[in-house]
């Protein structure tokens, strides 16, 4: 399956329109529902085959981001051996606490694996934390970036979005 090919199935399996308040507080007449195109296996894999050369050279552990980052980044990390680590939104309140699961990623170069980015809000709070435990995280890669460009709140922190696709690859 090509770039193409992958976009159509992704519009047809995941697209909707209508009216739709995004997490960044925003609204849309256009959603992706990740889910639908994460929980088709020859799709997901179409997906993670052209995300896997995307990865930068540098990276050591992959971190996926609750909850849609998780499915592209155990994928991601089958295809390419690094260990995965997984980011939740927030710390557990039980057990170990944590926030940062899986994989050490204290130290080492970590990419942030995301499905859909509007503002960037989520992955940055992740970032934060992480930062501030000792992991260094210069890229974020994901699908669907819905912006042309990097969000706002990876410019401030100095991280490079890399992305499959952009709303304008589905006719945006």
């Amino acid at each position: 399956m090509n770039r193409i090919e992958i976009a159509s199935r992704v519009t047809n399996a995941a697209s909707l329109t209508g009216e739709f308040k995004l997490r960044s507080g925003g609204t849309s007449n256009r959603y992706f529902d990740k889910y639908m195109f994460e929980s088709e296996p020859d799709l997901l894999k179409a997906i993670c085959d052209e995300l896997a050369p995307m990865i930068p050279d540098e990276t050591e552990v992959l971190v996926g981001m609750e909850m849609g980052g998780i499915p592209i980044a155990t994928l991601l990390s089958q295809l390419s051996g690094l260990p995965l680590a997984l980011a939740r939104k927030q710390a557990k309140t039980y057990g170990t606490l944590k926030q940062i699961e899986g994989a050490v990623t204290d130290g080492r170069n970590a990419l942030i694996v995301e499905d859909v980015i509007t503002s960037g809000g989520a992955v940055a709070d992740v970032v934060d934390v992480m930062r501030a435990q000792g992991a260094l995280i210069q890229t974020t890669l994901c699908v669907i970036n819905r912006n042309i460009v990097n969000p706002a709140a990876f410019i401030e922190r100095d991280i490079e979005l890399l992305q499959l696709f952009t709303l304008e690859d589905f006719g945006d």
